[in-house]
């Protein structure tokens, strides 16, 4: 049965995307076939993380909120160039990048409940295992929507007193909309801090387990978004903990 991901973050820069891309192409990499939705639309980016320029290729999520397009045919097969062998498949809907287009989506908006028919029929028409929404940061109306029709949510933070209050929010409203399964993973933590203590202490304060922590990587910031990570490091530990949450994302949830 399908799966729908939605990956989430109260404030800007966790590392979210790159998480996202990364752990969807690890599921991908063990035979299932995974789709990840770039609903950030008013600060697109983790199709740079699969070398794609939507601008050239043609079309992206707007497309279909403007009614010019199918949500089937914003999808791009990217498997081939990240060699995904097998059964699996990675399909990509990524979000203009054109400057219209965001200031579009800013002034006018856009029909919210477009999005969940076309998750449907993504999954559906491109027979997906799991699809994986890349949220907007905060709790914009198109973030409301993929937390709220998550199978699972995955809420990002980092080791920072910004980060603790605005996820407190966030799980609160998750609670309230009765998402069925939600964990934690925590991302850049400094190579100092004792993991076992920030574990406790993230699952006592918002009752909610965490599935993987992160430490704050140099190989990753060289990288600069580049690439995907788990592809061009498959034995570094970032990969390691990653191949761990995707196993609990399948397994567990």
């Amino acid at each position: 049965m399908s799966k729908i991901i939605a990956v989430h973050s109260f404030r800007g820069g966790t590392g979210k995307s790159n998480l996202t891309a990364n752990l969807a192409v690890a599921i991908a990499l063990q035979g299932l076939r995974v789709a990840i939705v770039d609903t950030d639309l008013q600060s697109p980016g983790i199709h740079a993380l699969f070398n794609i320029n939507e601008t050239i290729t043609g079309k992206a999520l707007n497309d279909y909120l403007w009614n010019r397009s199918s949500i089937a045919d914003t999808a791009y097969d990217v498997s081939s160039h990240l060699k995904v062998e097998g059964k699996g498949k990675v399909f990509l809907i990524p979000s203009s990048i054109n400057t219209d287009e965001i200031a579009k989506i800013v002034s006018e908006g856009y029909n919210v409940s477009l999005l969940n028919s076309g998750f449907r029929r993504l999954i559906k028409e491109l027979q997906l295992d799991y699809l994986f929404i890349d949220t907007h940061p905060g709790l914009s109306r198109e973030s409301l929507l993929s937390i709220a029709i998550s199978d699972l949510l995955i809420i990002i933070l980092r080791p920072d007193r910004q980060d603790f209050q605005g996820t407190a929010v966030t799980v609160n409203v998750a609670r309230q909309l009765k998402v069925q399964k939600m964990v934690m993973v925590i991302n850049k933590v400094p190579s100092r801090m004792d993991l076992s203590a920030l574990q406790q202490k993230v699952e006592t304060s918002y009752q909610v387990p965490v599935a993987g922590i992160f430490r704050l990587s140099e190989e990753i910031a060289q990288l600069g978004s580049s690439g995907l990570f788990c592809l061009q490091y498959p034995n570094h530990p970032f990969t390691q903990v990653l191949r761990t949450v995707a196993e609990k994302a399948i397994i567990d949830y």
